[in-house]
């Protein structure tokens, strides 16, 4: 019975182990080693030691089909014009590639080469034989001079509703493809910047292009520049907040490449240097070296499937299994503030009733903290009811609404469920 025992512990350990592996299973896109910055390679790396774990795709080494989607025609190594695969069309990663997003339901891998203005991607399900690629291109994917460094596509993500985005260096075209067989692919418009950013714009050459882009579970995307800004995406406002710049990075280091790891931090890494990766917290955007991280490869995108937030987007799921009752129970009293609870429609009600005439905020938060929306209202005197409407919609769940007076001092508190 022990010896049995014992067994089972090393069977429980051993899977928990492998868990956390796939979890920080990442692909990087690299150059061929140090000192070397063309970016046509597919390399797999384990982001919670920074190491690089198996070659996928090596530029004028490995084999490969490419497919082209809509003519079915078929290129392979032999195909690149003269050898040069550096201009090749039919060379899958001809031309560089700087944004690259991991789909982890199709197993594909997602890119699009610098100035072909082409979708691509690789079938990772094919095992121990030619890696298969295909492309496709679109109109949506035209943006112009495909010279023009500010229409090079340098960020992409697999987002939370299950599609991918990618955004142009300039920030003037976030594109939005389904993950099929034959992708649908969109141009959503320009991003714009948040009044709040204090001048930062998502647009500026210096501090916003280039980097990668990441998803959280709320459905938000996030931009990280090649200088360590760091934005927030609303999809469908397109506004982008400024959130704040990465710190305690080397002073040459640029942030090009992020995933997500198993911890749900952030791990980035740089194309310009070879000074290994960094885990970067969300709350405070504070960076620390991963020690014994290789220092070999230099890394123009990271990708996996992993979402910021996914810990508190699970905690508001297991939450509101139960919420329903807890509604009944605890929300249906006679002196509670918002209502209809739950919220159901696009917009809920706020009721003030004996406060004092003046300015107030009301903010919906998730669980976490994390403000979703604020509405400014005056309250003259008396009982008065202020609807608020949903920018957008958030995912099902609890929320709290916060009220807050003119002073920035709390006046109320209280858990809506969303429907």
């Amino acid at each position: 019975m022990k010896y049995k025992f014992l067994l089972t512990s090393a069977f429980v350990v051993t899977s928990a182990i492998a868990v956390a592996q796939n979890a920080n299973k990442a692909f990087a896109i690299t150059g061929d080693g140090n000192n070397d910055f063309i970016w046509m390679n597919i390399r797999q790396v384990d982001l919670g030691t920074g190491q690089v774990s198996k070659p996928i795709f090596e530029r004028s080494k490995s084999n490969f089909i490419l497919t082209d989607v809509i003519t079915k025609m078929v290129s392979s190594k032999s195909d690149a014009v003269n050898g040069n695969i550096f201009q090749a069309k039919d060379y899958p990663t001809g031309s560089m590639v700087a944004a690259a997003a991991y789909d982890r339901r199709s197993d594909k891998l997602f890119f699009s080469p610098m100035r072909v203005g082409e979708l691509r991607w690789l079938d990772l399900d094919i095992k121990n034989e030619t890696p298969r690629f295909y492309t496709l291109s679109s109109e949506a994917l035209n943006f112009g001079n495909p010279q023009d460094e500010a229409n090079h596509i340098t960020r992409m993500v697999i987002a939370a509703d299950g599609n991918g985005y990618a955004v142009t260096n300039d920030g003037n075209h976030l594109v939005r493809f389904t993950t099929g067989k034959k992708p649908v692919i969109t141009d959503l418009g320009n991003l714009m910047d948040d009044e709040k950013n204090n001048g930062i714009s998502i647009h500026n050459k210096c501090t916003s292009w280039g980097g990668d882009m990441l998803a959280d579970a709320m459905g938000k995307l996030y931009i990280i520049s090649a200088n360590r800004s760091v934005f927030i995406i609303d999809v469908e406002s397109r506004i982008a907040t400024y959130k704040g710049a990465i710190s305690g990075l080397p002073a040459n280091y640029t942030t090009n490449a992020a995933a997500v790891n198993a911890d749900g931090d952030i791990v980035v890494s740089s194309a310009n240097v070879f000074e290994g990766y960094y885990t970067v917290k969300l709350n405070d955007l504070a960076a620390t070296s991963i020690a014994g991280s290789d220092k070999r490869y230099n890394a123009s995108d990271l990708a996996n499937g992993n979402l910021l937030l996914q810990k508190e987007a699970d905690a508001s799921r297991k939450y509101s299994v139960t919420a329903a009752k807890l509604v009944e129970n605890t929300f249906g009293n006679s002196d509670k503030r918002v209502f209809p609870n739950p919220v159901t429609a696009s917009t809920f009600a706020v009721l003030f009733d004996d406060q004092k005439a003046g300015n107030y905020s009301i903010t919906l938060t998730d669980l976490s903290g994390r403000i979703l929306q604020t509405q400014k209202v005056n309250i003259s005197k008396g009982a008065q009811t202020e609807t608020v409407s949903l920018l957008t919609r958030p995912a099902k769940g609890m929320y709290m609404v916060k009220v807050y007076d003119d002073s920035k001092q709390i006046v109320f508190t209280e858990k809506v469920l969303i429907q």
